[in-house]
């Protein structure tokens, strides 16, 4: 059995000394890209749409011919008045086979920062990885946590108080490797797409859209084709101007019933028109599963029908970062940071970033033919299940839809008091 190591991604003198630590937000916040908030009080996740087998990186959009894994995804917003979680997953993450990228954002105080990482953060992460090469990946996801945690900030402060929210955020990253954890496979000189999908800047003698771009609407490959045509124009408005217009009555289509009841979010498919071909690695290439967290939002792999939990619940009730937060001079009260937030670490909460930091804690886990599936969930589904007990309920169901939709079921039935919002990855269908 191939062995899971974990790497502390967060060591506390850096972030009480973020001049000292190169993996702290930068003093430039990226520019934001491209949004806008729904009307409906309920975070939107992108709608999920599908594909033979190329999905050109759009979205949630499933590929039904994919033989490297499955993915369901389950959402009800529970005994709350709104829904407040965000979901996102892409299929061949950065163009190449076999990869992905899966995330559950649990919002808090309100609905923006979560609806607004389901959207986005997956761009973030992607411009990291192009940008950073030289990086290793768990320090990939650092540098990724902390930008979009200073994002979130900045549109925070220039949103004049209407944006106050933040989210916990558990997120994994199925990467294709070589055993020296490269990617030698490919060809660096089609490996960065000409648009970076943060800043929206056109690279020098480029002109090509990426398919990674434009990700706020379901889109079909001849409208990503034809949006690709008008990049350079709209990348000369003010990104941030256009998230905060939609605060004041601009909507995306689509948001969210406030009725809406369990259910999993609806599929639609639409043609794909090639946009860039995919990038096939060597059968030799290992699988390796990134994840990060922040906040109390959960990760468990099932191995060999065992569960290997792959993320860390940062709460104010545990020793260690009750430690962090009095030293910082904070203090906790209740198992609450200051009284107020049960959660001590997380992306937004500018008013409290001074104790509650952005900073994820990260495994690096090679897969094996003992691995099975990934369950990602919010603490709506942990606070009625253990993680053993949550990989028993589902170990023998073969569908990754259907066994998010059968975790989602139990967790309502044994009277959870929180949205609740599931993601199955299959790896291997049951023997």
């Amino acid at each position: 059995m191939k062995e899971t190591t974990a790497t502390a991604s967060d060591t506390m003198a850096q972030e009480n000394n973020p001049d000292n630590n190169p993996l702290s937000p930068p003093s430039t916040v990226p520019p934001m890209p491209k949004t806008g908030f729904s009307d409906s009080p309920n975070a939107r996740s992108k709608s999920i749409t599908a594909a033979d087998l190329d999905t050109y990186g759009i979205l949630n959009r499933h590929a039904t011919k994919n033989v490297w894994f499955q993915v369901g995804v389950s959402e009800d917003k529970g005994t709350r008045r709104t829904m407040e979680d965000a979901h996102s997953f892409v299929t061949d993450f950065d163009n190449i086979r076999g990869q992905g990228f899966f995330a559950i954002f649990d919002g808090h105080a309100g609905k923006h920062a979560a609806e607004w990482c389901g959207n986005h953060f997956h761009e973030y992460l992607l411009d990291s990885l192009r940008s950073s090469p030289e990086m290793t990946v768990p320090d990939i996801l650092n540098k990724t946590f902390h930008q979009v945690d200073a994002s979130l900030s900045q549109m925070c402060e220039e949103s004049e108080g209407k944006i106050h929210s933040g989210c916990t955020a558990v997120t994994a990253f199925l990467r294709i490797e070589d055993s020296d954890g490269l990617q030698s496979f490919l060809d660096l000189s089609q490996a960065e797409s000409p648009i970076s999908p943060v800043s929206g800047k056109i690279r020098e003698g480029e002109d090509a859209a990426s398919p990674h771009e434009s990700s706020g609407e379901s889109v079909s490959g001849d409208e990503a084709a034809k949006d690709g045509k008008s990049k350079k124009k709209k990348s000369t408005t003010n990104p941030i101007k256009k998230a905060l217009m939609s605060l004041g009555g601009g909507s995306i289509s689509g948001a969210i019933s406030p009725k809406k009841s369990l259910s999993s979010p609806s599929i639609s498919r639409k043609p794909s028109k090639e946009l860039k071909p995919v990038r096939i690695a060597p059968e030799s290439s290992r699988r390796v599963l990134y994840c990060a967290n922040a906040g109390d939002a959960r990760g468990v792999l099932c191995r060999a029908g065992k569960a290997v939990r792959l993320t860390y619940d940062h709460k104010g009730s545990d020793k260690q970062e009750a430690k962090r937060i009095t030293d910082a001079g904070g203090f906790v009260m209740g198992g609450r940071v200051n009284g107020v937030l049960a959660v001590t670490r997380s992306l937004g909460d500018s008013s409290m970033k001074e104790f509650v930091v952005g900073a994820p804690f990260t495994t690096e886990t090679e897969l094996c033919d003992e691995d099975e599936f990934l369950i990602l969930a919010c603490d709506g589904l942990w606070d009625v299940i253990g993680d053993q007990a949550a990989v028993n309920q589902i170990k023998t169901i073969d569908d990754a839809q259907t066994a998010s939709q059968h975790l989602l079921r139990y967790a309502l039935n044994n009277h959870t008091t929180d949205n609740v919002t599931v993601v199955v990855v299959r790896f291997k269908n049951q023997q």
